[in-house]
This record gives C-alpha cells, structure tokens and sequence, in this order.
C-alpha cells in the first residue's frame, strides 16, 4: 500500500512517527498523523485546511490544544465525556484526581519520564483505519495514488477525537470533499 503513497502522504506518516516519538507514546495514533498533517505546507491537505478556515497559526493551535485535552481524558473525545456526563460522570473530576495523585498527564498513556522504546514504531488500531481508510477513499476517486489529502478525508469520516476536533474547528468530510473535489467552489490543485 504504501507504493502508492504520494511524497507529501509518506511525510504526514514520517511525521506521525516524529510526534508519537517526541510525546513519549507507545505507538503511533490517528492523533499524531493529523499533527503531522498540520505540518504540512504547499500540500493538497494543507490547502484545503486553509481553505476551511484553519489560516492561521491561533487556529491550528486550538486545535492542537483539542487535541491535548482528549489525551489527558485518556482519549475520549468530547462527545463521549459529554455522555459520561449525563449518566453521572464527570470525567473531568476524574481526570483531575488521578492528576492530582499520579501526576499531569497521568491517563495520557504516554510514557514520558518512562523507558522510551527503540526501533520502529507501531502504529495503534486507529492509526491502521485511517491508513486502510484513505485507500479506500483514494480508490472510490479513481485516484491513482493516496495523498495526504486522502488522510485528511479519513481522519473526518472515521469517528474519534481526531474526526471530531476537525469539525469542531469547521473541517468536515463534507467541506474538505468540497474543496477538494470541487461542488461549486475552488478546488484544491
């Protein structure tokens, strides 16, 4: 699959590895390929996040910053916390507990201040869909490669934190298909 990975698809992945490895993680999540997407500059991806409003640097922070915050919620996205919530749980006491006894970031799963791992990295379950699910999306295109903006469709399609702090910052599959795909607006070159 990854012969048909584009230069700029092939640098989200590198870039993925990068930032699971600077955050101390086990393995690569779909979290750290959208991290790495945001990287990104002169790529479809990175165009059609611009076109979709994320332009400056404030925005791709709060978004980052998201990102964050559903780590140290040990990966729940909002939606989920939000449901905990009506049944009576408020994850953010919780979170805040076990910082309190263990430590900031303590449910994060990251192993900061642990034994880093050497060799490759793995990449989690959540990581692996978006990759199959990009395919996927390139081939219902007729695309003859996958690009990072392929990873961009994924990661709004497939459900999680990624998915949801993407259309929390107003980048939906829909949007980003749009802009990509065409439908009235510019289309992404």
């Amino acid at each position: 699959m990854f012969e048909r990975f584009t230069k700029d698809a092939r640098a989200v992945v590198q870039g993925a590895v990068e930032h699971c490895e600077r955050s101390g993680s086990g393995s690569v999540d779909a979290e750290h390929l959208l991290l790495a997407l945001l990287d990104r500059e002169g790529s479809r991806a990175s165009f059609t996040l611009t076109a979709l409003g994320l332009t400056t640097e404030e925005r791709k922070q709060s978004l980052r910053q998201a990102l964050d915050d559903a780590r140290r919620r040990a990966g729940l996205s909002q939606s989920e916390a939000d449901a905990l919530a009506g049944l009576g749980i408020d994850v953010s006491e919780i979170v805040a507990r076990v910082e309190e006894v263990h430590g900031v970031g303590a449910m994060s799963g990251d192993r900061k201040g642990g034994k880093l791992w050497s060799g490759r990295r793995t990449f989690s379950r959540g990581a692996k869909n978006v990759l199959e699910k990009s395919l996927r999306i390139a081939v219902a295109h007729h695309d003859g490669h996958i690009g990072d903006e392929h990873l961009l469709l994924a990661l709004t399609i497939l459900p999680g934190v990624p998915g949801e702090v993407l259309a929390d910052h107003g980048v939906t599959h829909e949007a980003a298909t749009r802009v990509l795909y065409g439908g009235g607006e510019a289309k992404a070159g």
